[in-house]
């Protein structure tokens, strides 16, 4: 079993129960200099320290087993690869940073996304730039997106909410007819096909417009969303708190997201899930026909099955836009993708477009030496109409090598061939290839030399 090094958990709990030091070592039954050692992250986390945590504080363990580090480090490496911090940090120091003080690290990160806003609206000169606090506050779509990317992408108490209602409407039975039962029968709110907009609800007149250009499991995403806004408000308000929003925008774009989070999660139970995965190999095609959903539903699901002692394989996952845009993005692998900016063009959910209606497969290695089973889908979403907009997307999951087996799209693949893997980075800011062909501008960390004599693939020889 690894080590467990939870310091700054640790320090905070304490702090939060009002507890000294002294008291806090007499209550988990060890001495003060070894609490001290394990607060300051010098020792792991004992075994008793994890049974006194339990017992005598009534502690929620998984809050200690989850990692951040990963992430913290990922984006901590990003933010300084900017050209305004000068010397660079070595990557020991930014994992001392991330592990030892991550409130440190989260401060810093919100300077940076600060700093950088800034020189983009003088960039663009910006006529707000004088408006008070503006430039020193991140976008509220930024603080939802850092609010999943730090929980895991896993909510626990809005996903056993999701749980415990599918099994009461019975949603195995046929999500979309079972939903417009529910809210019919409970809420007196009739569910009708018609209208421009995905969902609209009219509460004066107690009626649910859904598109009807839209697929059938997209209808039950909207009425399961629905639900949650009229039945789930408590818990999603307290599943709000803990993300200690800085605007009230924020704030709404987040309740949005856990309404879509538990509208997943009931189409999607984890536990039936969990299962029909594992039973089904992973096959997103066959999981979207069992449970009537798409494959966008399927894939995204998979990368939130995180619930401490029941997780699934650790997947991630990926959509971006026909320009190379990340619309969504989590990961509960080691891979961390690029805050800002496009994924890395050699990375196959590029190809995806090319190859409309099929998955495709890569086997592809990162900078730091680890390898991952990529799989890339291209997504349509059609308006509707002859002059409505299709909207065109490519959805990339994938998992570390270690898990390729639980997964059918392994079978045929030489696992073993290291010629068979794909170098890939995740942004070229940050990436240390020198020799990429694709690379599309230098990398921030490494010095550069220029031989007007010679043009090799770049202009420039990067570390000369």
């Amino acid at each position: 079993m690894k080590p467990l090094y939870a310091g700054p958990k640790l320090r905070e709990l304490r702090q939060r129960l009002g507890l000294t030091q002294t008291a806090f070592a007499r209550g988990l039954g060890l001495s003060l200099s070894y609490l001290n050692q394990m607060e300051r992250n010098h020792r792991p986390l004992s075994r008793a320290a994890l049974i006194g945590l339990a017992e005598t504080y009534g502690a929620d363990l998984a809050v200690f087993e989850t990692d951040e580090t990963a992430r913290l480090v990922a984006d901590l490496r990003e933010a300084l690869a900017d050209p305004a911090f000068q010397p660079k940090p070595g990557l020991a120091d930014i994992e001392l940073l991330a592990a030892n003080a991550p409130r440190l690290a989260h401060a810093f990160l919100a300077l940076q996304r600060a700093h950088r806003a800034a020189n983009e609206r003088l960039a663009a000169l910006d006529d707000r730039i004088g408006e008070a606090g503006l430039a020193m506050a991140p976008s509220p779509w930024e603080e939802v997106r850092d609010f999943f990317h730090y929980c895991d992408n896993y909510v626990d108490p809005v996903d056993r909410a999701a749980e415990r209602f599918a099994e009461r409407a019975r949603l195995e039975e046929g999500a979309e007819a079972r939903l417009a039962a529910w809210l019919e029968a409970r809420h007196g709110i009739e569910a009708r096909p018609g209208g421009p907009a995905l969902r609209a609800y009219d509460a004066e007149r107690r009626v649910l417009m859904l598109s009807a250009a839209a697929e059938p499991a997209s209808r039950a995403f909207q009425m399961a969303h629905q639900v949650a806004l009229i039945e789930q408000g408590e818990t999603i308000e307290a599943a709000l708190d803990l993300g200690a929003f800085r605007s009230r925008e924020a704030r709404e774009i987040a309740k949005i997201g856990l309404a879509n989070y538990f509208a997943g999660a009931a189409l999607l139970p984890y536990r039936r899930f969990l299962e029909a995965a594992a039973a089904e190999r992973h096959d997103v095609e066959a999981l979207a026909r069992r449970f009537g959903a798409s494959a966008e539903q399927i894939c995204h699901r998979l990368s939130t099955l995180q619930r401490p002692g029941e997780k699934g394989v650790p997947f991630f996952f990926v959509r971006v836009d026909q320009a190379g845009t990340i619309t969504k993005r989590h990961s509960a692998t080691r891979l961390q993708f690029a805050r800002h900016g496009g994924a890395c063009p050699l990375w196959n959910v590029h190809q995806a477009f090319e190859t409309p209606g099929r998955f495709i497969r890569q086997l592809a290695e990162t900078p730091d030496g680890v390898r991952y089973l990529c799989l890339a889908r291209d997504v349509t979403k059609p308006g509707g109409g002859f002059r409505a907009p299709v909207r065109r997307y490519a959805i990339g999951l994938g998992c570390e090598v270690a898990h390729a087996g639980a997964l059918v799209y392994a079978d045929d693949l030489d696992l073993a061939n290291d010629a068979a893997y794909q170098p890939i980075g995740v942004s070229c800011r940050i990436c240390p290839r020198d020799d990429c062909v694709q690379r599309s501008v230098p990398p921030l960390e490494k010095a550069l030399s220029v031989d007007h004599a010679r043009r090799g693939v770049t202009p420039y020889v990067i570390g000369g």
